[in-house]
C-alpha cells in the first residue's frame, strides 16, 4: 500500500477523480495528502474530503508562489482551519516564493510573505497540526529558521531542492522530506535521497504537475508512486517491500487521517 504525500487533487476534474479513484485504490494507493493553494482551493479540498473521507488526508493553506492572501481571505482561512480541524491532517501548502519571487517582490515586500507563513505556523503549533512546505533553494534555509523560531515539531519539505548543508539541518530537526517522479531520472534527487533517513522519507507526485523522461506526455496520477518505489529500491539497495512499508509508516505517522 502507498500514500501520495503531496497532490493537488482539487486541480483535477471531478470527472477524472470520480472515474479513477477506485482503480487507484485497487492498484495499491491507500490514500493521498490533498493540499490546497488558496481559500477557494481549500474549500474545494474540504468538499473532496467529505466526499472521499477515507481516501483523502486534507491540508488547507495558501501557496506562496502567488500574491499573498487579502487580509479578509487570510482571516477566513485561519478561522476555517480551526473550525474544520476535525477534517484536517495538516496545514498547507505554505512557504516562501522562489520561482515567482522576482515579480512578487516588485509588488510586495518580502516581510508580507514571512508574516503570512508565520501566522500559519503559529496556528499549526496551537492546533498541533503538521505543516506542508513549499521551500526550495535559498528559501528552504529561511523557512527552516522560521520553523525553529516557532517551535514546529512536525513538518514536510515537499520536493526539496536545497544545499546539502540545509538538507542535513532539516533532517537533524526530524522533519520529513519527499521525492517526486524526478528521482527516477534526475541526479540531484538521486543524491538527495541517499542522505534522507528511511524513517523521514516520503513519496509524492505533486500532480497534476507533469514530468519528463518515461513520464513525458502522461497524466500525472498516484499510479506514478509505483515507479518511484521501484527506483528508490534500486538507488538505496533496499528491498521494495521493506522500503514501501517504511514510507507508508512515515506518511501515516505524519498525516493522521481524520
Amino acid at each position: 500500500m502507498m500514500i501520495d504525500a503531496h497532490i493537488h487533487l482539487d486541480q483535477y476534474s471531478e470527472e477524472l477523480v470520480e472515474r479513477y479513484i477506485h482503480s487507484w485504490i485497487e492498484s495499491g494507493v491507500q490514500s493521498v495528502v490533498a493540499v490546497s493553494t488558496s481559500l477557494k482551493s481549500s474549500y474545494k479540498t474540504l468538499k473532496l474530503k467529505q466526499k472521499y473521507p477515507t481516501f483523502i488526508r486534507a491540508a488547507i493553506g495558501h501557496h506562496p508562489e502567488g500574491a499573498p492572501p487579502l487580509q479578509g481571505d487570510l482571516h477566513e482561512l485561519l478561522h476555517l482551519i480551526k473550525k474544520e480541524k476535525h477534517l484536517l491532517s495538516a496545514i498547507g501548502e505554505i512557504g516562501l516564493p522562489t520561482y515567482s519571487k522576482k515579480e512578487l517582490y516588485e509588488l510586495y515586500h518580502e516581510e508580507v510573505f514571512i508574516e503570512t507563513i508565520e501566522q500559519f505556523l503559529q496556528l499549526a503549533k496551537t492546533e498541533e497540526l503538521p505543516v506542508v512546505l513549499h521551500a526550495v533553494h535559498e528559501e528552504s534555509e529561511k523557512v527552516l529558521t522560521l520553523l525553529k523560531k516557532n517551535y514546529i515539531r512536525k513538518a514536510h519539505f515537499h520536493w526539496l531542492k536545497s544545499s546539502q548543508k540545509t538538507a542535513n539541518e532539516i533532517i537533524c530537526c526530524g522533519y520529513y522530506v519527499s521525492v517526486t517522479p524526478e528521482v527516477c531520472y534526475r541526479k540531484r534527487d538521486q543524491k538527495l535521497v541517499q542522505i534522507i533517513p528511511l524513517d523521514q522519507l516520503l513519496i509524492e507526485t505533486d500532480g497534476p504537475w507533469q514530468f519528463n523522461e518515461r513520464f513525458m506526455g502522461r497524466q500525472t496520477t498516484p499510479l506514478f508512486l509505483e515507479d518511484i518505489i521501484t527506483c528508490l529500491s534500486n538507488i538505496l539497495s533496499t528491498p521494495r517491500e521493506e522500503l514501501g512499508e517504511n514510507i507508508l509508516k512515515n506518511t501515516e505517522q505524519l498525516y493522521v487521517i481524520k
